[in-house]
């Protein structure tokens, strides 16, 4: 994964509420979609109109990915899957993420499979790491793809999957970018081929708070999901309390984690999370606040979203894109507040 996941571990030590060039293939229409995302003026179009939206609240440089992340979780590739060493609060989180993202799917795709409630859905999981959340998605019945940069970890995720007879031909893995995958999906349109709306749901979970540049990772989240379809986050609050037990006490006091592991400007509130996706056509449906238990390892749901927080947000459907454009044309002040 993109993010360091020792820092749930060190944030979950409180418990109390407080006051969050691209490196794709340079295709024609690739190019040309970032230039036109970097503009930051968000619009929903109609055949006949162009209805501008939020402007979206960070500058794009058009990468995902922080290459000191990619170095820093090169030298720990091999280690995914102890479930004793650095990655066990990833581990442990399992018993909330995978339930919150199944429990969602199924409110939305209510067609049932005993036994594999995910069966029939396509699920793209954003900076898989050693596939710890890959894996569990597939059991559920999911067509998962895991993607992420460092190419160790996707050779620890594919040896791990390859033990398990079931994840066969439903779990695979890919060592490329959020941004990569999706400039391939999109020169794939034309007759015959894919477009890039092509999954039912994302999953970037323990990501976010580690990447170079959201609104790149949001606009390419948008162009990935078929209209309707799920994303699914879990990060770090951006408060005065994850700043102190993420960055001063567990890397300058106690050292529990490398100095330099976390920079506090890159974790995002959940408010400031929702306004860039509402930007680029996401409507949040949920946000839970999340605690881990150092003693016991477990992780809980909690009231406070203070530290760690989960969000659940949809892509508006075509449709429903028709019907605000119309509602906003209909009121065009209303569209430039």
């Amino acid at each position: 994964m993109y993010s360091n996941k020792l820092g749930p571990l060190m944030l979950g030590l409180c418990s109390r509420k407080a006051p969050a060039a691209c490196m794709m293939r340079s295709g024609v229409s690739w190019t040309a979609m970032c230039k036109q995302r970097s503009l930051r003026s968000v619009c929903v179009k109609t055949q006949s109109q162009t209805v501008p939206c939020h402007t979206s609240v960070r500058a794009a440089s058009q990468t995902t990915v922080d290459p000191e992340e990619v170095r820093r979780f090169q030298s720990m590739a091999s280690k995914w899957w102890d479930e004793e060493g650095q990655f066990a609060a990833l581990h442990a989180m399992n018993d909330l993420r995978v339930p919150f993202i199944r429990d969602h799917l199924l409110n939305v795709h209510t067609t049932r499979h005993p036994g594999k409630p995910l069966a029939g859905l396509r699920i793209l999981d954003v900076g898989c790491g050693g596939g710890l959340l890959t894996e569990p998605l597939g059991r559920l019945g999911a067509s998962a793809l895991g993607i992420d940069p460092v190419a160790d970890s996707i050779g620890t995720a594919r040896l791990h999957s390859s033990y398990d007879p079931d994840l066969r031909g439903r779990v695979c893995y890919r060592a490329c970018t959020l941004e990569e995958l999706s400039a391939e999906e999109g020169e794939g349109e034309g007759e015959g081929k894919k477009g890039p709306a092509q999954f039912d749901a994302i999953v970037a979970s323990e990501v976010v708070e580690h990447l170079a540049d959201l609104e790149t990772f949001a606009f390419c989240c948008g162009l990935m999901l078929k209209p309707g379809g799920s994303l699914f986050i879990t990060t770090i609050n951006k408060t005065n309390l994850s700043y102190a037990l993420g960055i001063v006490v567990a890397e300058q006091l106690l050292r529990l984690v490398p100095s330099g592991t976390h920079d506090w400007e890159k974790f995002i509130s959940p408010e400031e999370l929702e306004r860039l996706l509402e930007s680029y056509g996401f409507s949040v449906q949920s946000v839970r606040g999340m605690l881990y238990n150092p003693v016991s390892g477990a992780w809980s749901w909690t009231n406070s979203a203070a530290i760690n927080y989960a969000l659940h947000a949809v892509k508006v459907r075509d449709d429903a894109q028709a019907e605000q454009a119309e509602e906003s044309s209909s009121h065009p002040a209303a569209a430039h507040t």
